[in-house]
């Protein structure tokens, strides 16, 4: 485990003092593919002003990719997910949440723990960076790569 990731004892008051664990998380946002487009900054300063309200150290945010959507969210049919790595404590969590329900931009996000991912895997590219779009994925049969079909040998098989 590399040094600047080990867990580290913080001291955090609520009404009294206790000591919690800062933890490794990785969210995934999604925000309407429109309002991303038009206004890229703006909804990183947002999700940044969110992670920094929570007290959290931002590892990583980048833009993992944008898709059609299964169904409708607030009414829109694509979304923008953005991927966000930080470090935590878990009672704040639920306040980072709370946070994005209040905001009228951010149409969900889900957080989960990681304190088993490494940085290179927090660095492998994403979707957005590969280059590949919905209608890749679609064309293939889903998220996963396209299988070539090889031709079998013509083999005779004799009666016995």
């Amino acid at each position: 485990m590399d040094s600047d990731r080990k867990k580290t004892k913080v001291l955090f008051v609520t009404g009294g003092t206790s000591l919690e664990t800062k933890r490794v998380y990785e969210a995934l946002f999604l925000v309407d593919s429109g309002l991303a487009a038009a206004q890229w900054d703006h909804v990183m300063e947002l999700i940044q002003k969110i992670l920094d309200r929570a007290q959290s150290r931002v590892i990583s945010i980048r833009k993992w990719d944008e898709r059609k959507l299964a169904y409708p969210v607030q009414g829109k049919g694509r979304g923008t997910y953005i991927l966000a790595y930080f470090e935590c404590v878990s009672s704040i969590i639920r306040q980072i949440e709370r946070d994005v329900q209040l905001s009228e931009e951010i149409l969900r996000v889900l957080v989960i723990r990681t304190d088993r991912m490494n940085p290179a895997d927090m660095d492998k590219p994403t979707p957005a960076m590969l280059g590949r779009s919905d209608s890749d994925a679609e064309k293939s049969g889903g998220s996963e790569p396209a299988v070539e079909e090889v031709p079998l040998p013509n083999i005779a098989i004799e009666d016995v």
